[in-house]
């Protein structure tokens, strides 16, 4: 998703490099299955947390159209209100004021579970997010990373207000509401693994060793669907989340989203290299490299798997809902509009990381 990876990047740069996982997960074994199909629930309940705050109205948003209100209705239903609900509007408050604090959607893709991320926000409030304070060097690592997010004393009060919020969250409504789910779609998690592994995968590999993202996970999250969440870990321990599909008949969607964060690895520096000094100034990056990455999630997919193009472009026509009565290829070229310039050195960049002409 282009502001908040912009924003990440940024956040590398200026706290201590990389985040904390960056800098110990490349150097493990690299596995069999390299890119393994996963859910993580806590990373599920933080963006869902998100997902209920947030203010969303860019043309492909940042979280599943309607997700929010079909939240209300299910807890309404079952008569069940939490901390996240009685919370919301001061929560949400902050979150408007702050526009930074978004970029905290990021911060639970470092985790490898809920015990860690737990005992990283438990040491990062413990200290006032002061490294020096921690007990060894692990922890002092998950401050310095926590703090990028929430570096002030303002952040960090919300940063503690929020987790709180989302464990009422998860112990009167997420939990018992996630494990439904996952059982709901169960084929569609099934078939999304499949259609990844023996189809996708396989087509991408030459790319994705060209755009140093040879492995990861790839977690399916309910809260998402058009923008996925992409955290660089180094070559071989890449996180990207995807949405989670409804239905074994709509597993390609994942996919789809998959195309859209890969290609983040080439379309953010070629809209950054291709950038004139008053575009800069006019803060046009950001619009550009989310319009580059819908258009380059499509060239992805037209040079690896030909055949999953015209899903792809409808699939982004749907979620950005654009009506069109024609070629759906042709349709999404005119919804995400680039100068021929641009869009034909990233075309060119995609093809040069297929290590192709």
């Amino acid at each position: 998703m282009s502001r908040l990876r912009l924003f990440l990047a940024f956040l590398a740069a200026v706290t201590f490099g990389a985040p904390v996982a960056a800098q110990s997960r490349d150097s493990l074994p690299v596995r069999t299955n390299q890119w393994p199909v996963k859910t993580r629930e806590f990373v599920d309940l933080w963006l869902h947390g998100f997902a209920l705050l947030a203010d969303d109205s860019l043309p492909v948003p940042l979280f599943r159209r309607g997700y929010a209100e079909a939240i209300t209705v299910e807890k309404n239903r079952r008569g069940i209100v939490t901390d996240l609900d009685a919370n919301a509007d001061s929560l949400r408050a902050q979150l408007r004021k702050n526009a930074s604090l978004a970029g905290a959607q990021f911060a639970a893709l470092a985790f490898e579970s809920e015990a860690e991320m737990d005992r990283g926000f438990e040491a990062f409030f413990s200290t006032n997010g002061e490294p020096r304070k921690a007990t060894n060097s692990q922890a002092a690592q998950m401050i310095s990373y926590l703090a990028g997010y929430f570096p002030n004393a303002d952040d960090r009060a919300w940063a503690r207000r929020f987790t709180n919020a989302l464990q009422s969250e998860r112990t009167k409504f997420h939990h018992v509401w996630w494990v439904e789910e996952q059982r709901r779609r169960a084929q569609a998690l099934a078939t999304v693994d499949s259609l990844w592994q023996g189809v996708l995968r396989p087509s991408l590999s030459r790319f994705l060793a060209g755009t140093k993202q040879v492995g990861g996970s790839l977690l399916l999250a309910l809260p998402l669907e058009g923008e996925g969440r992409t955290m660089p870990f180094g070559q071989r321990q890449n996180v990207i989340v995807v949405p989670l599909p409804d239905s074994a008949g709509a597993a390609a969607d994942a996919l789809y989203v998959l195309a859209h964060e890969l290609v983040g690895a080439v379309a953010s520096s070629v809209v950054e290299d291709n950038l004139s000094p008053a575009q800069k100034r006019a803060g046009e990056g950001e619009r550009l490299t989310a319009i580059a990455l819908v258009r380059g999630g499509l060239m992805l997919l037209q040079r690896a798997a030909p055949q999953m193009a015209e899903g792809y472009a409808r699939f982004y026509l749907r979620v950005a809902r654009v009506t069109y009565t024609d070629n759906p290829l042709d349709a999404l070229e005119r919804a995400f509009p680039l100068h021929a310039d641009l869009a034909g050195t990233l075309r060119r960049q995609i093809d040069l990381s297929f290590g192709g002409i």
